[in-house]
């Protein structure tokens, strides 16, 4: 008898009459869970290992999302445009939110494509997990893999969408300086935070079956408070008159609003944030990053069950 099958012998008649628990029993013979949550190195090592695959599956649903329609990945650049023009007419026009904002549209234009891309990251998180219970339940791999592609996939379409960006902001008047070789740390900075809440959200949604139905909300309130069409200084210290700790504390505590100001630091010449915002930048890249794998990895096991 070999000693797997040995080891199940054991443990019925331990069972049967009380001798050995069966978890001494399966420590004894070098016996473990089948889907038991690794150690946090082990985890990440393997996440590593799979790399390829998180990639490749990013990547293939990036190609099949848009293959239905006409216009194919040109909704990746023609949907955050549409809300900028809407918001642009709306925010900007209308209710006049433009007010004393040196090149409004590149100024709206930023905060849109920038907020958009840690929404849509947040958004796909919270139904990484619900949304593959099949694929979970049929293989074993680390579960995080599954958030992690979609925020490469997010990724993926941000690129397209920075490179209309630029050309934007050339057109409206500004030019490019050596400040702007600072982009790509920004997106590191904002991909960092976006895997970290993509991780939370993605453990949320796995057991808040109507996470996915309050989410568009929470996002809409998210929008409004992070000045994407309006100034955050102006309409705080200067229309409603409060101190000027209350905005940079809007700044600081809002890990959106700051990429979004780093941001526009770096594409508009004219535009002046609140001192350090890089620091709060870097604050909430590492935080969330650290904090949401450690979250997400404390519920491993739990993963694709019920």
């Amino acid at each position: 008898m070999s000693q797997p099958e040995s080891a199940v012998a054991d443990a019925q008649a331990g069972g049967r009459s009380g001798q050995e628990p069966l978890a001494k029993l399966a420590a004894r013979y070098g016996l473990r869970r089948a889907i038991a949550r690794p150690r946090f190195p082990v985890y990440v090592r393997q996440l590593w290992e799979r790399r390829h695959f998180i990639l490749t599956y990013a990547t293939s649903r990036n190609v099949s999302k848009y293959s239905s329609s006409a216009l194919g990945q040109l909704w990746q650049i023609l949907t955050p445009l549409l809300n900028a023009a809407i918001y642009y007419v709306m925010f900007g026009i209308v209710l006049g939110g433009k007010g004393n904002i040196e090149n409004y549209p590149a100024f709206l234009l930023t905060g849109m494509f920038v907020f958009t891309y840690t929404q849509r990251s947040v958004a796909a998180g919270a139904k990484s997990i619900s949304g593959n219970l099949s694929l979970i339940r049929a293989l074993h791999f680390p579960r995080a893999s599954l958030p992690l592609a979609y925020t490469i996939q997010e990724l993926q379409q941000l690129a397209i969408s920075m490179g209309v960006l630029f050309l934007i902001v050339i057109l409206t008047g500004e030019f490019p300086t050596w400040f702007w070789l600072m982009i790509p740390v920004v997106l590191l900075l904002q991909t960092m935070f976006n895997i970290g809440a993509g991780l939370v959200m993605a453990r949320l949604g796995s057991s808040m079956r109507d996470l996915n139905q309050l989410l568009p909300f929470i996002t809409r309130t998210w929008l409004y408070a992070s000045g994407v069409f309006f100034s955050i200084q102006e309409k705080v210290v200067g229309s409603a008159g409060l101190p000027q700790w209350v905005a940079d504390t809007m700044y600081y505590l809002n890990p959106a609003a700051s990429y979004i100001e780093f941001m526009r630091d770096i594409l508009i010449q004219g535009h002046n944030p609140p001192g350090m915002v890089w620091i709060s930048c870097v604050f909430w890249a590492v935080f969330a990053l650290g904090f949401g794998f450690w979250y997400f990895w404390r519920a491993e096991e739990r993963y694709g069950r019920g």
